[in-house]
């Protein structure tokens, strides 16, 4: 009896580490998969994580009907502030900027990501594009009120970004990219017109929300 008891005691005892040892392997698992979908220089969300989050949320957006904006955010003259401060104080620039995007990430389904370089994307579900737009122009001013000197910036000597934003309802025509393509197109037309400003893209098959004027000149 005494043995059998003995056995049990050790088959409890190699029971309990296996099953520690598989919560151990799990929270590796689960921490690496948060890396990986981690940029490492900002510890935001990267590009891969991006456009699996938007795949979903177009998804979801697709069969309840609902708009998802998207703001893309460019850093205005990166590369010459690269090249004036080095690439030290132009990495600490990028992560001062990410933390603002992240910050505009208010909701839980929100999503703040660096998107390449030094462009960043903010996904918003469930947004119409006035609302993203009014954002955008929140975002850029913030970013801005960082006040990082960048004396080949022109007048300002600071720090500025420029801001596409586009929004729509998918439909089982669209896809993701249109969403993409539009933000983007945005985007170049604010750097277009000087920079330091949010304007939006008014999209096929969108939210039917008529965009503002072009907010944030500067």
């Amino acid at each position: 009896m005494a043995e059998l008891e003995r056995e049990l005691a050790a088959a409890q005892k190699t029971q309990e580490r296996l099953q520690r040892e598989k919560d151990e392997a799990q929270g590796l698992a689960a921490k690496l998969l948060a890396l990986s979908a981690q940029d490492s220089l900002t510890e935001i969300a990267n590009r891969r994580r991006f456009d699996e989050f938007l795949d979903k949320e177009w998804r979801r957006s697709a069969r309840g009907g609902a708009s998802v904006a998207l703001i893309l955010c460019d850093i205005d003259g990166f590369k010459p502030f690269n090249d004036r401060y080095g690439h030290q104080q132009g990495d600490d620039c990028l992560r001062r900027v990410a933390r603002v995007i992240d910050e505009h990430a208010k909701r839980g389904g929100d999503l703040a990501a660096r998107y390449g370089g030094d462009e960043f994307a903010l996904i918003l579900p469930d947004t119409n594009l006035r609302n993203a737009l009014q954002l955008a122009d929140r975002m850029r001013e913030a970013i801005e009120q960082l006040a990082i000197r960048h004396e080949a910036a022109g007048a300002k000597g600071m720090v500025t970004a420029s801001v596409g934003v586009a929004a729509m309802a998918p439909t089982r025509t669209l896809a993701p990219r249109t969403l993409i393509a539009q933000a983007d197109a945005a985007l170049y037309q604010a750097k277009l017109s000087g920079g330091n400003q949010a304007l939006a893209r008014p999209a096929p098959d969108s939210d039917g929300v008529s965009p503002p004027p072009a907010a944030g000149a500067g």
